[in-house]
């Protein structure tokens, strides 16, 4: 078995990777911000089952201390950690600096430490944006457009594995590199801090969406990302290369408000029954922090296709139906506090 570190192990991902890889039977360490954050991250894994030792060490994606204590002799470093998408930033640069700065760091203590390979968890927005409106599913083999007048949060995921192809080209003496891309992703949570994609089924639950908005893109299973991250760190096919994870095809808004009313019942009472025209949503973000991130998919169908991760590295994703609605389930078991 092999010494792994997760960077960003309290994260929604990063904290189902800690337990694929616990219950795979690895030693485990992880990074947080903040040691304070430690004793939440444990309750956090409690929940989901861990079993095995973990270690937690400080560092922060903004400073050199701390990494290189952190992959001392580890075999591979997961690195999940990322700036996340709370609110529109007053300047991109807060977002895309310690994006891409932060991976930087964690390559570079990795070469330097003889680590074997990292994975890099990257995003379909290093995909999927700033491109013509077109039928066919992004692949692996499409980049964002970072002068399209993207996002900055897809600007900084598009940046940063940029930066971390271009280093392993130019200075990684050695180092492996995969990526893993995923699209939204839902899942069982392991707490109250969970994915803005969560957000959007918790909303539906909850009655604060009054209609769907009016875009399409991929999800896929938090476990099934995990999975995958597992098996680009530990097969030889999976070096040099970029892997979308995504279950089956996108889903219009529309499409998950139907699956919770068919599925749950009485229990999905107030998740919408129409979808809320272009114009009505737009003149609402104006005003709306959270509705204006989404502003610039409106009408847009971000499909991608995860063939190439299931013809190379196997994997086999749930069916996203599933997905959708032990999310609901699991978001609806909450302490009503949360």
């Amino acid at each position: 078995m092999a010494e792994v570190l997760v960077t960003g192990g309290s994260g929604y991902i990063g904290s189902w990777c800690v337990l694929e890889l616990l219950a795979a039977g690895h030693s485990v360490r992880t990074t947080v911000r903040d040691l304070a954050k430690e004793p939440g991250l444990r309750a956090q894994l409690a929940q989901g089952g861990a079993d095995g030792e973990l270690k937690v060490l400080a560092a922060d994606l903004k400073s050199d201390l701390g990494w290189r204590e952190a992959v001392d002799g580890c075999d591979y470093v997961l690195h999940v950690a990322s700036p996340t998408l709370t609110s529109v930033p007053r300047h991109e640069d807060e977002m895309i600096v310690p994006a891409r700065d932060g991976v930087l760091r964690v390559l570079r203590a990795a070469r330097d430490s003889g680590v074997r390979r990292v994975v890099l968890t990257s995003a379909i927005g290093a995909v999927a944006y700033g491109h013509p409106d077109r039928e066919q599913p992004f692949t692996e083999a499409d980049w964002s457009d970072v002068d399209a007048g993207i996002p900055p949060y897809q600007k900084s995921k598009t940046l940063a594995e940029r930066a971390a192809w271009d280093f392993i080209a130019t200075e990684g003496n050695g180092l492996e590199l995969a990526a893993v891309n995923p699209v939204g992703v839902l899942g069982p949570v392991l707490s109250a801090d969970y994915s803005p994609s969560l957000g959007l089924i918790r909303r539906m639950l909850d009655g604060e969406v009054p209609a769907s908005l009016k875009f399409a893109c991929g999800y896929v299973d938090v476990r099934d990302v995990a999975d995958l991250h597992l098996r680009a760190m530990t097969d030889p096919a999976a070096v040099g290369e970029r892997f979308i994870a995504q279950s089956g095809s996108s889903l219009w808004v529309r499409d998950i408000a139907k699956i919770l009313r068919d599925r749950l019942g009485e229990r999905a009472g107030k998740v919408p029954t129409r979808e809320l025209p272009n114009w009505v949503a737009r003149a609402m973000g104006r005003v709306n922090p959270q509705l204006r991130l989404i502003v610039p998919q409106l009408g847009k169908n971000f499909d991608a296709t995860s063939e190439k991760a299931r013809r190379v590295l196997g994997w086999r994703p749930r069916p996203i139906e599933q997905t959708v609605v032990e999310t609901a389930e699991s978001l609806l078991a909450l302490p009503a506090a949360a």
